[in-house]
């Protein structure tokens, strides 16, 4: 493992687009897992941009990240939801769906939930 270690996500090692253009997800692989930046465009919502991609009914990634800027709404199965905005870190259970609120992009970098989010389906 190598002292330091400096990576862009302008450079990453994977891009995975989401449906209709509304953003993608960055993937830098490293030692210690994927991380990953969302780009999630004004008017992306997780059931319309990545349900198609994820083949389940709600996002079932467990999600720890941090918020660099716009803001996004959050909806659990069971109702509880929650914005969050600049600066904001999250912890987000599997079962949730998610949506841009503003005319911003929302940009998140999460180090656990990313790395298998967005791929298609296997089945």
């Amino acid at each position: 493992m190598a002292g330091l270690v400096i990576r862009s996500f302008d450079s990453a090692d994977e891009t995975r687009p989401f449906e209709d253009g509304k953003g993608r997800l960055d993937v830098l692989e490293t030692d210690g897992g994927p991380v990953g930046r969302g780009v999630f465009e004004p008017g992306w919502r997780w059931s319309e941009h990545v349900k198609p991609l994820a083949g389940t009914d709600s996002c079932q990634a467990a999600h720890t990240g941090y918020v660099v800027s716009g803001r996004i709404k959050v909806v659990m199965d069971d109702g509880e939801s929650a914005e969050v905005g600049p600066g904001d870190f999250a912890r987000v259970a599997p079962g949730h769906d998610a949506w841009v609120v503003g005319d911003e992009p929302c940009v998140m970098l999460d180090w656990t939930g990313y790395g298998e989010y967005a791929k298609p389906s296997s089945g």
